[in-house]
């Protein structure tokens, strides 16, 4: 389960590296402090989301244990497929390079609101919470650090496919763990 958990991290990572690499493309110059400071923000919230999620999912897990490898297909599949469809219709979006909480705060909240979902899954295939919230968290944010420095020197290419790609990924997670659960 320790592969799927990483790959759920990048899928996961991957709506915050987009906007990690807009915050790349506002900065002028030297990167190093708000690849850190967004990593923080990003990498904070996909950890503590899937937490609350997977609280949420504790609570009725007995309920849901019969199902639960449905859940996760169902979950992680419209997870993956809203990622593709905004990545698909998205727009340019002006970024703000400053680092203010009443900038980071809404765009860490809005990036993570799908790991609450998929806290919930954990919860459903009982995974243990505390490694998977740490995997998450480190893996955000080690991505949206990289996500500064890559809109920062390559510019907005690889935004839109980072979204689909963690898209198709959350997908084929879904779908490998309703296969094993057969």
């Amino acid at each position: 389960m320790l592969i799927e958990l990483f790959f759920i991290a990048v899928g996961l990572s991957m709506d915050a590296f987009a906007v990690s690499v807009c915050k790349g493309l506002s900065i002028q110059g030297k990167c190093t402090k708000a690849g850190f400071v967004t990593g923080v923000w990003f990498g904070g919230f996909q950890a503590l989301m899937p937490f609350l999620g997977y609280l949420c999912g504790e609570s009725i897990s007995h309920y849901i244990n019969a199902v639960s490898k449905y859940i996760a297909l169902i979950l992680l599949s419209l997870i993956g497929i809203n990622m593709i469809r905004e990545a698909v219709k998205k727009k340019k979006e002006q970024s703000n390079a400053s680092l203010s909480y009443k900038i980071m705060f809404p765009a860490a909240v809005a990036t993570s609101i799908d790991a609450f979902a998929v806290g919930i899954t954990l919860a459903a295939l009982q995974v243990h919470i505390i490694p998977a919230i740490v995997l998450i968290g480190c893996t955000t944010f080690f991505i949206s650090c990289v996500g500064v420095h890559v809109g920062n020197i390559f510019g907005s290419r690889f935004e839109r496919h980072a979204a689909i790609f963690g898209g198709i990924v959350l997908i084929c997670i879904g779908l490998r763990i309703f296969i094993a659960g057969s």
